[in-house]
C-alpha cells in the first residue's frame, strides 16, 4: 500500500506543441502541482515548457532535467546509454526528494506520456513507489494526421509506428509490409529514411509532416524535402491507401500497369514476406487459384478474381491483359511462384509479343518443402532434388527416370504433388522404385497441410508408407543414405526428429 504522506507524480500529456491542444486535465494537475519538472537538451530551451508556459505560477518550483548528450557521442565510461541510464536515476533521485517531502510533481512531456516521451524514463523508476496519474495527451501522429487532412488509417488497414533510428533495411521491409505508416524521430536520420521508402515502393505515397500545430509548421510530398532542412521535429507519413486513386479497369492500353507474380507460402499470414505483403496490399487486382486468393485480406477498392486450379494460362493471361489496362494485378501462388506453380504460367504468356512491354516481377515465397522440412528438423540440410509425381503436364516414364537417377545419386527427395483422387496408384510406384536403391528403414516424412488447420507431420520407414495416406496436400521427404531420424524430449515423449548431416562420408 502506498504511503498516502508522499505527494503524487503527474505524467502530463501537452500534446504537439499548440497550447490550445492540452486537454483539461492537463491544465489542472499542473496547476495542483507544487513541483513542474520538464526534460531539455543543454541549451536549457524546453518546449514542454513552452507548451505549458501559460499555466506556470511563479511559486511553482521548477526542476529542469537537463540531458547530459543527445547524440550517441560521449565520453562517458558506459556509452550512450550508460550516460543516459546515470542521467535518468539522478533525475528520478531529484523528483523523488520532492514526492517524500509531500510535495505534488507534474513532469511534463510533449505529445502522449507513453509514446515515445521522456516521462516514462520517471515512470519506470516512480510509479511503483508514489501514488501516480498519467494523463494522456493527442499525439504528433495524430496531428500530422489532422494537418496533412487525409485519413491515416480506415476500415481494417494496419498502422505501423516507426523510428527514423532503425536500419534502412529493416525500414524497407516494415514499409514493403504495412498499409499504413507514420515514421517519427528524422532531422538526421532522413535520409536512410527517404532511403527506404523508396526501396520499398512507397515513395509516392509519402507524405511530410514538420512541427505540427507550432510555430514554423511545414507540410508536403516527402520526395520533394532537403534533408538539409529537416528537423526531428517532423514525421513522415503513408496516409490509408482506402480512397487513393487506382486506375480504372478501362484505362486504355497505353496506361502503365504491371503483374508481380507472389508465393503465400504453404498456409496463411505467418508465410508471407514482407515484400509480398507490401505486393499485395499495392494491387489493384488481385488474380489465382480460389484457395490460395482466400489467403490475401480483402482490402477495399481491390478487385479479386478467383479461378479453378486447372486454368495456369487463362489466369496469367487474365491478369497481363488487365496490366495492359493500367492495372497493378499480383498474381498469387501458393508456396513459391517458381515452385510448380503461376510463375512460369505468367512468363510463358508474357513471352508472346502482345505482352513484350508490360512488366513482370516474381517475388519469392516459402516453400512447401522447406515448411515441411522445418517441421521436421532439417532432412533438406544437404543435397536434395525437388521432384513432382504429377503426370498431368509430362508422362510418368519421365518422371520414374528422374527418380531413379536421383536415387542413385543418394539425394533426399522432396516430392510434390503426390496424389489426388483421379490419381492414386503414383505414390505406391514411387515407393517401389525408391526401394530399389534405398533401404526400408529410411525416413520418409509425411507432410500434409504444413502451417494449416488440419496440419500433421510424422515420419514414417520407406517401406511403410502407405498410398492411401498421401494426398494433393501432402509433401513426402524421403532421405537420403546419411538421413538421422531420432526421437527427443525425453522419457515419454513422441517427437520424431529429422536431419540430413551436412558432411557426407568419404569413398
Amino acid at each position: 500500500m502506498k504511503d498516502t504522506r508522499t505527494g503524487t507524480l503527474y505524467g502530463v500529456g501537452l500534446g504537439p506543441g499548440d497550447p490550445n491542444l492540452m486537454t483539461l486535465r492537463a491544465v489542472q494537475a499542473i496547476g495542483d502541482a507544487d513541483v513542474v519538472a520538464y526534460h531539455s537538451a543543454r541549451h536549457g530551451r524546453s518546449i514542454a515548457r513552452s507548451i505549458a508556459a501559460a499555466h506556470l505560477r511563479p511559486d511553482h518550483i521548477e526542476e529542469a532535467l537537463v540531458y547530459p548528450v543527445t547524440t550517441e557521442t560521449t565520453d562517458h565510461p558506459g556509452g550512450y546509454r550508460g550516460a543516459l541510464e546515470e542521467f535518468y536515476e539522478k533525475a528520478a533521485a531529484r523528483l523523488a526528494a520532492h514526492l517524500d517531502a509531500g510535495l505534488t510533481v507534474a513532469v511534463l512531456a510533449e505529445g502522449d506520456p507513453m509514446f515515445y516521451g521522456s516521462y516514462m524514463h520517471m515512470h519506470k523508476r516512480l510509479a511503483d513507489r508514489y501514488p501516480t496519474e498519467v494523463i494522456p495527451g493527442v499525439t504528433s501522429v495524430s496531428a500530422a494526421a489532422a494537418r496533412l487532412g487525409t485519413p491515416l488509417v480506415e476500415g481494417e488497414e494496419i498502422l505501423t509506428i516507426l523510428p527514423g533510428t532503425l536500419p534502412e533495411e529493416e525500414l524497407t521491409a516494415r514499409l514493403a509490409a504495412t498499409d499504413t505508416a507514420v515514421v517519427m524521430k528524422l532531422g538526421r536520420t532522413f535520409p536512410a529514411v527517404r532511403g527506404a521508402f523508396e526501396a520499398s515502393g512507397r515513395l509516392a505515397e509519402a507524405r511530410y509532416v514538420e512541427r505540427a500545430t507550432m510555430a514554423g509548421e511545414r507540410t508536403g510530398e516527402l520526395a520533394d524535402i532537403d534533408p538539409a532542412s529537416v528537423p526531428y521535429f517532423s514525421v513522415a507519413v503513408l496516409p490509408s491507401r482506402v480512397d487513393a486513386p487506382r486506375p480504372s479497369p478501362s484505362a486504355s492500353p497505353s496506361a502503365s500497369g504491371d503483374v508481380v507474380v507472389v508465393g503465400t507460402g504453404p498456409a496463411g499470414p505467418l508465410w508471407l514476406t514482407p515484400e509480398t505483403r507490401g505486393a499485395l496490399a499495392a494491387a489493384d487486382d488481385v488474380v489465382g487459384y480460389t484457395t490460395y486468393l482466400d489467403r490475401v485480406p480483402v482490402r477495399p477498392g481491390q478487385a479479386r478474381h478467383g479461378s479453378d486450379n486447372k486454368v495456369e494460362s487463362e489466369r496469367a493471361e487474365f491478369a497481363l491483359d488487365l496490366a495492359r489496362r493500367g492495372r497493378r494485378v499480383a498474381v498469387v501462388s501458393g508456396g513459391d511462384p517458381g515452385v510448380f506453380a503461376m510463375a512460369t504460367a505468367v512468363l510463358e504468356v508474357a513471352s508472346q509479343e502482345e505482352y513484350a512491354d508490360i512488366p513482370v516481377q516474381v517475388l519469392p515465397g516459402v516453400t512447401a518443402a522447406n515448411a515441411a522440412a522445418a517441421r521436421a528438423g532439417a532432412p533438406l540440410g544437404h543435397d536434395y532434388a525437388t521432384i513432382s509425381l504429377s503426370d498431368r503436364l509430362k508422362p510418368w516414364e519421365v518422371i520414374a527416370e528422374r527418380l531413379r537417377a536421383a536415387a542413385s545419386a543418394d539425394l533426399v527427395l522432396a516430392l510434390y504433388n503426390p496424389g489426388s483422387t483421379s490419381r492414386t496408384w503414383q505414390v505406391g510406384k514411387a515407393r517401389d522404385l525408391l526401394l530399389e536403391h534405398r533401404s526400408p528403414d529410411t525416413p520418409v516424412v509425411l507432410a500434409r497441410d504444413v502451417g494449416g488447420p488440419t496440419e500433421s507431420v510424422r515420419t514414417v520407414r520407406l517401406a511403410d508408407v502407405d498410398p492411401t495416406e498421401v494426398d494433393m496436400r501432402t509433401l513426402l521427404i524421403v532421405g537420403s543414405s546419411q538421413t538421422r531420424w531420432i526421437r527427443r524430449g525425453g522419457a515419454g515423449a513422441d517427437r520424431s526428429v529429422v536431419w540430413t548431416p551436412r558432411r557426407y562420408p568419404e569413398a
